[in-house]
């Protein structure tokens, strides 16, 4: 209901509690009004208005704050403050989470509305979809659940281009990595065993890997055929190093499995060290599986080309058999890499552990101390021999 439609209620009301008790009360009471009626910006102003009241200021604000004397100009921010975070929270209360956002923006606390985000569940025809997502994802406020409503009610797509916007908190990153693995190999493997039943065969058990899918069934792939979109399998495969959890990881595997027996023609060329997209990316997987380690790392070593520091692809490789090796537990091996492949590098430039990172992890304080003398790093340097005297 708005002011517009029953004014003279509202303003008589208003009236007689002026008359018959002290202004502190009438706006406490129109406040209340205000906020049974859902007209949240005019309860903002009423709240401002019982400020001002209570500090001994005019009910009219006519000048800036900076024209309020201290200490009574930090107590109206204070109170300034308290009302924007009450309506922001009593517009979470009728779930109206784009509008409350715009109020805890204003204020610099965003804690109230992503919790409102985490337990947000549409509905059918949910029209806060758009909203709820603009806030979560775009403006950053729970990218994780703003990514999985992407991905459930926009499409994998959609999914896949949100997700070079997410932020470089590698948490966040890898929950929605995970997230995207799990629904594709599931549309996948939905498709295969429907083309299985369409070819009157009889169809595997539930659980069945995409391995076990495909095994003997080379008709599958006959005639170029492939049954998911093969720009969103190499996209996806190409964010599997992000991957922790075991069970994601083998389903990665399967996807893997999968884009290996496409068409060459459907086989997407990757880049270092990942050029033969599906086969370098099962090799990295089941490394960190720990299937067949030596020989993956083997397989990774003989990618790292001769140290060159003006070469691009030196670094990659490098960075990518550093996060190897540090997954695996095997420090001291990733920071002989990383003296000989990254030394030259600035540490914002790296997507795997720093030399120092290494080195503490390492237990080789001693080993910073050289690698930044070599750099001419004298920070770093003096950092390392304090640390060893400790």
């Amino acid at each position: 209901m708005s002011l517009s439609t029953e004014p003279d209620a509202l303003f008589e009301s208003l009236e007689r509690t002026l008359l018959a008790s002290s202004p502190v009360e009438a706006i406490e009471q129109l406040a209340e009004q205000l906020a049974e009626r859902g007209e949240f910006r005019a309860l903002l102003d009423a709240r401002l208005l019982q400020a001002r009241i209570d500090l001994g200021l005019s009910p009219l604000m006519t000048g800036s704050l900076a024209e309020i004397a201290e200490p009574t100009r930090t107590k109206y921010e204070e109170r300034y403050v308290e009302a924007i975070r009450e309506v922001g929270n009593r517009l979470l209360e009728a779930q109206e989470i784009g509008a409350a956002w715009a109020y805890f923006r204003a204020i610099a606390e965003k804690e109230a509305v992503a919790a409102a985000i985490d337990a947000y569940e549409p509905v059918e025809l949910d029209d806060r979809i758009g909203q709820v997502i603009e806030v979560a994802f775009n403006q950053g406020v729970h990218p994780k659940k703003g990514f999985g409503l992407i991905l459930d009610h926009y499409g994998t797509c959609s999914a896949i281009t949100a997700f070079e916007s997410l932020p470089p908190d590698e948490p966040i990153r890898v929950a929605c990595a995970d997230r995207l693995v799990r629904r594709l190999h599931s549309d996948l493997v939905a498709n295969l065993r429907a083309e299985i039943a369409r070819r009157g065969q009889p169809l595997p058990a539930e659980g069945t890997s995409i391995a076990e899918l495909i095994l003997g069934r080379e008709w599958l792939f006959v005639d170029e055929a492939y049954h998911l979109d093969v720009s969103h399998l190499a996209s996806t495969v190409r964010l599997t190093p992000l991957l922790v959890d075991p069970e994601t990881i083998a389903l990665a595997i399967g996807l893997t499995d999968y884009g290996r027996n496409l068409s060459e023609r459907h086989r997407y060329e990757g880049d270092p060290p990942f050029e033969d997209l599906y086969a370098d990316h099962a090799v990295y997987l089941r490394t960190v599986l720990g299937q067949d380690v030596e020989a993956g790392l083997a397989h990774f070593q003989a990618k790292l080309p001769a140290a060159d520091p003006d070469r691009r692809d030196e670094a990659i490789a490098a960075q990518i058999l550093v996060r190897l090796l540090t997954r695996l537990g095997r420090h001291d091996e990733a920071l002989d890499i990383a003296a000989d492949h990254l030394a030259h590098l600035p540490d914002a430039a790296l997507a795997c552990p720093t030399i120092t990172q290494l080195c503490q992890t390492a237990g080789r304080l001693d080993r910073l101390a050289e690698i930044a003398r070599t750099r001419g790093d004298i920070v770093n340097y003096a950092a390392a021999l304090l640390s060893l005297s400790r």
